[in-house]
C-alpha cells in the first residue's frame, strides 16, 4: 500500500491528463451550440476517451465504461472533474458500470466483473492494478449488439440486456432480451423478451417499474421503424422483435408468424434510427419541479439515414405509467449534416445536475439549472 493513497491517485490522474492532451483530446468543444430550455446551461465536465455508460459513486466519483478496453474513474469538485484515472484496461468492451455496496460492477461482452472496495483500490491504482472477481461469464460471446449495460433494480437484482445477434432474425433463447441475476451471479432469469437491442433502462422512482429504450431494425427506409421507449411493469412481457416493430409495423420477413396484437406496444415512439441509448429518471432537486421524475434519453444519432436525426438528449414526461410529453431537451451536436458529438448515457449527480457522456467527442458534459 502506498504511503499517501490520495497522492498516488492524483499522480495517476496527472499522467492520464497528459496522455489525453497528447492524443488530441484537449481541444475545446463548441458547447455554446447546444440549445437548452431557458435557465439551463451546459459545460464540459471531463474529457474521457470513448465515454459511454456512467455510474455515480460515493465521494464525488463517477465511473465511466467504454467500447474499447478501459474503464475510467473521474473524481470531481463542483462543476468540473479534478482527476481522471484509468481504473482498468485490457478488457473486452467494458461498456456497462454499476455501483453497489462499495463495489464496482463492470460488464464486458460475455462476463460481469466486480471490483470490491473500489475506493480503496482506486487509492492505490497508480502502483497496483485493481483486482476483479468474475461474477458470471455466462453471456454470449458474439459481437453483434454485444455492448452490455448493467444496473441494479429496486429488487436488488442486477439487470443485463442481451441484444439480438443480427439486424433482424429470430434470436435463440440467449439473445434479444433483458435478463437479471443475483449480485453473486446466480439465479439467472429472463425479465423481458422480444427486445432487439436495449442499451438504456431505469426504474420509475414512484412505482419501481422498469422502463427501457430499444433500437429499431435497419433497412426499412429512412422513416421506419421507430426506436421505442418501453414500459415493463412486470416480468414476462414480449415486446415484438422480430415480428412486429414500433408496435404496429409488421416485419416483411418474420411478421407473418405472429400478430402485433400479441405483444406489448411501446410507451412512445422515439423516432426512426435516432439510436436511443442511455436513459434516467430525473430524481434530483436541481431542476425546476416540472422536471422531477421525467425521463432523459440520450440519442446517439442515425448512421443509415439519408438525413441525419438524433444526436440530442430527449425529455419524456410520464404520469401514472403513461407518456404525456416527448420533446427535445438538449440539441446541437448535429449542425446541418455535420456531427461533432454523440450522446450515449445520462446520470444524475447528487447536486441535481445531469451528466451526458459522448463517445464521439471523448467528453462528459454537465447540464445545470441557473434560473432566470
Amino acid at each position: 500500500m502506498t504511503e499517501n493513497p490520495r497522492k498516488a491517485f492524483a499522480g495517476a490522474a496527472i499522467a492520464c491528463t497528459a496522455l489525453l492532451a497528447h492524443a488530441g483530446f484537449a481541444q475545446n468543444l463548441p458547447v455554446e451550440r447546444i440549445k437548452l430550455p431557458p435557465g439551463f446551461d451546459i459545460s464540459v465536465f471531463a474529457r474521457v476517451p470513448g465515454a459511454r455508460a456512467l455510474a455515480a459513486g460515493p465521494d464525488n466519483l463517477v465511473f465511466v465504461g467504454t467500447r474499447g478496453d478501459k474503464v475510467y474513474a473521474v473524481r470531481y469538485a463542483g462543476a468540473r472533474a479534478t482527476e481522471v484515472v484509468t481504473l482498468a484496461s485490457g478488457l473486452n468492451e467494458p461498456n456497462g458500470v454499476a455501483v453497489r455496496n462499495g463495489a464496482l460492477y463492470v460488464a464486458e461482452i460475455s462476463r460481469i466483473l466486480r471490483y470490491d472496495d473500489i475506493e480503496k483500490q482506486l487509492a492505490t491504482a497508480a502502483t497496483a492494478r485493481p483486482r476483479a472477481a468474475v461474477v458470471t461469464d455466462r453471456y454470449p460471446r458474439d459481437n453483434h449488439h454485444a455492448a452490455k449495460l448493467v444496473r441494479f433494480g429496486p429488487d436488488g437484482w442486477l439487470y443485463v440486456p442481451v441484444g439480438a445477434p443480427c439486424n433482424v432474425c429470430e434470436p435463440d433463447a440467449s439473445h434479444g432480451l433483458i435478463s437479471r441475476i443475483k449480485p453473486d451471479g446466480s439465479g439467472y432469469e429472463v425479465f423481458a423478451s422480444g427486445v432487439r437491442n436495449s442499451v438504456g433502462f431505469d426504474w420509475d422512482p414512484r412505482t419501481k417499474e422498469l422502463w427501457f429504450t430499444d433500437n429499431g431494425r435497419d433497412m426499412l427506409g429512412d422513416d421506419l421503424p421507430s426506436d421505442e421507449l418501453n414500459h415493463a411493469p412486470k416480468a414476462g412481457l414480449h415486446f415484438g422483435f422480430p415480428y412486429c416493430h414500433q408496435g404496429d409495423v409488421v416485419d416483411p420477413e418474420f411478421g407473418r408468424k405472429r400478430d402485433c396484437s400479441e405483444f406489448a406496444a411501446p410507451a412512445v415512439k422515439l423516432g426512426p434510427h435516432v439510436a436511443s441509448l442511455g436513459m434516467r429518471f430525473y430524481t434530483g432537486a436541481g431542476f425546476p419541479a416540472e422536471y422531477r421524475d421525467n425521463i432523459f434519453v440520450a440519442e446517439h444519432g442515425s448512421w443509415n439515414r439519408s438525413k441525419k436525426i438524433g444526436y440530442r438528449v430527449a425529455r419524456v414526461v410520464v404520469e401514472r405509467g403513461r407518456v404525456i410529453k416527448h420533446e427535445a431537451f438538449a440539441e446541437g451536436w448535429l449542425q446541418g449534416d455535420s456531427v461533432w458529438g454523440r450522446p450515449v448515457d445520462v446520470e444524475v449527480l447528487p447536486d441535481g445536475s445531469l451528466l451526458v457522456s459522448d463517445d464521439y467527442a471523448g467528453a462528459i458534459y454537465r447540464i445545470a439549472y441557473r434560473g432566470g
